[in-house]
């Protein structure tokens, strides 16, 4: 094929693409660009390809220049554009070498109105699902079938029942499954749901702690290696990660806290659906299915620059938010007393509870979710007689505390959580909540603002809003 064929077919793909892309020179200067990022940058593309990086930063046409970092490091990077138009972008720069001698950058960015729309999208979508359920038509007759699946799974509320039926719904295909929220909901205990109730059941389920594996060991524990691949490898080699998944779940727990370079790793086998182990040069196909979670906003990470945008959207497929435990209430007293029901099978005794410790109980935020439920039960099982009294459970100095054990501002009085005549505890609660989220709306300036402050997912707090009627003042 000769130069002008190439030439011919490169720029095709800069003028059909659809994102935005810059083709700059070593010196700075932009060779080429997309027609499309016209309108997000406030220039022609003639006037684009007249100037350079250097000056547009100057002059406040991007900031940062994705190009300018790659000059910088001359390695490939990622970051978050504010244009003179007042759009926000994720831009992303690749060098391009000659030997060692850099001779241009290439990089592309999309305007991450794309993403919000999406995420719009979805509230939509998950509203309409969350409003057939309450009408009844979500669970239907098949609410005997869920409730069998359930097993000894204490979902009680209505969202978490909502969330088991989607889950339900999804777990025939092999659509990846993102699941977020906080440390301790649960997210594990729904991924081997969703693998029991999926047709991949009979095959394993890998569950991966992304947090735990150093960087310099991700590629080796996912893909796997041939014998003598490098230094200190395992006589005959060694299975991957995904490999062992075969015919099963991969479940990736802690997403999030994947770096960047790891990110390109594992978009690479998750878009080709093949690995090649270390040392080989032998594809191999792997079919499995994707569950991820996280306890992180992914959506925030991408517009921070500290998430691919491209493997967000590739997992992004069945987002699924689980609440944390202190907006399900009501599922803590079948929580309590299926742990009780453990430990007195576990050790062999038949102890019981005292009526002081349900105060206790519902009273406390649970910060750490149903994990920490669980340890304070056990610790106050081992350390009481037949009887567990409040005085055992060790919560009074956590309880009002945020996930950084920070005091909170506001009390139950303040917030005037006292029970009117004739009210119950389910009433006062969606009373107390209410009234704080009116209360937030009037002084912050956003969801991910009321999230921030109450200690709860972005999603959680847009979802609350709309069951209570609320509105931000400033989208009035």
């Amino acid at each position: 094929m000769g130069a002008y064929i190439e030439d011919l077919i490169l720029q095709t793909i800069i003028d059909t693409a659809h994102d935005h892309f810059f083709i700059v020179e070593a010196s700075g200067r932009i060779r080429d660009v997309s027609p499309g990022a016209a309108a997000v940058y406030g220039m022609s593309r003639e006037a684009l390809c007249q100037t350079t990086v250097q000056r547009l930063e100057a002059e406040g046409v991007l900031r940062p220049s994705v190009t300018m970092e790659v000059f910088r490091t001359g390695q490939a990077a990622q970051l978050v554009q504010q244009t003179s138009t007042g759009r926000t972008v994720i831009a992303q720069a690749h060098p391009v070498f000659d030997g060692d001698r850099l001779v241009a950058v290439v990089s592309r960015s999309m305007d991450l109105t794309d993403l919000q729309l999406l995420q719009q999208e979805y509230a939509l979508l998950q509203q309409r699902f969350s409003d057939h359920v309450k009408l009844g038509h979500g669970l239907g007759q098949d609410a005997e079938d869920l409730e069998a699946a359930l097993g000894d799974l204490e979902a009680h509320s209505p969202v978490m029942r909502e969330i088991a039926s989607l889950l339900c719904r999804v777990a025939s295909t092999d659509a990846t499954v993102l699941m977020q929220g906080e440390s301790g909901v649960g997210k594990t205990v729904f991924a081997r749901l969703l693998h029991r109730w999926s047709p991949r059941a009979e095959g394993p389920f890998i569950d991966v702690n992304c947090a735990a594996i150093p960087e310099s060991l991700f590629e080796s524990e996912m893909f796997g290696y041939r014998q003598g691949a490098f230094s200190g490898a395992a006589p005959g080699g060694r299975v991957g990660l995904i490999e062992q998944a075969a015919g099963g779940t991969l479940f990736l727990d802690e997403i999030g806290e994947l770096p960047l370079s790891v990110q390109t790793k594992l978009l690479k086998a998750i878009q080709d659906g093949s690995i090649t182990r270390l040392g080989d040069t032998e594809s191999r196909r792997v079919d499995f299915r994707l569950v991820v979670a996280t306890n992180q906003d992914l959506a925030q990470s991408v517009e921070l620059g500290q998430f691919r945008l491209d493997l967000y959207y590739r997992l992004n497929v069945i987002p699924v938010t689980l609440p944390p435990l202190r907006e399900r209430r009501e599922e803590v007293p079948a929580l309590v007393e299926r742990q009780l029901g453990r430990l007195n099978q576990r050790y062999g005794r038949d102890k019981i509870l005292d009526r002081d410790v349900w105060q206790v109980l519902m009273g406390h935020d649970w910060p750490g979710n149903v994990r920490e439920l669980e340890n304070v039960l056990e610790r106050a099982w081992l350390s009481s007689d037949d009887v567990i009294h409040a005085r055992t459970l060790n919560v009074e100095s956590q309880r009002n505390t945020a996930d950084g054990g920070v005091p909170k501002q506001a009390d139950m009085g303040s917030v005037g959580a006292s029970l009117a005549e004739h009210e119950g505890l389910k009433e006062a609660l969606a009373r107390t909540e209410y009234r704080i989220l009116a209360e937030l709306c009037q002084q912050l300036p956003s969801t991910y603002a009321i999230a921030e402050r109450l200690g709860i997912s972005q999603p959680s707090v847009v979802r609350k809003l709309k069951q209570h009627g609320l509105e931000i003042r400033g989208n009035r």
